[in-house]
């Protein structure tokens, strides 16, 4: 079951937050306020379905990897404290913020500077994800190990 769950429940969490990123990017640079206003209200709404998803990646993998040894097990477990405080004491205090900002249509000065921030550590969160996903890939064999350099 853990096998299943993993994979799963990572790949829904990384492409929701990639979601969330890019409607965000998208809306901010394309779209109306009202768009805005839109994303912004619907995105703490996906926390209903993140949040699980995130946790039952995290009880799954290190359920998994309890036993496991090696340098790409470790860099997994380094990574994942990493993103778990990013999303509890950045990304989600800053979607609620925006979102009570955007529906109040104050569109101003701390608005920006937290979708700034709200992006910066979106980002970063996407980038720890996909490595731990790269990394599980290799654990599993679904994808070739790193050659060795010099070969």
């Amino acid at each position: 079951m853990m096998k299943v769950a993993h994979p799963i429940a990572g790949t829904l969490a990384l492409v929701m937050i990639m979601t969330f990123w890019a409607s965000t990017v998208f809306s901010e640079l394309f779209a109306s306020t009202v768009v805005v206003t839109t994303i912004k209200t619907l995105i703490p709404w996906g926390f209903l379905i993140l949040v699980p998803a995130l946790a039952i990646t995290g009880a799954s993998g290190f359920r998994l990897g309890k036993t496991w040894r090696g340098k790409v097990v470790t860099r997994k477990r380094k990574r994942m404290p990493i993103i778990a405080v990013n999303g509890l004491l950045v990304l989600i205090p800053s979607a609620l913020y925006l979102s009570v900002k955007a529906q109040a249509g104050a569109f101003d000065t701390g608005f920006y500077v937290i979708q700034a921030l709200e992006l910066i550590a979106g980002a970063a969160n996407i980038t720890l994800l996909a490595l731990n996903m790269r990394d599980g890939l290799r654990l599993s064999g679904k994808l070739p190990r790193r050659p060795a350099l010099g070969r």
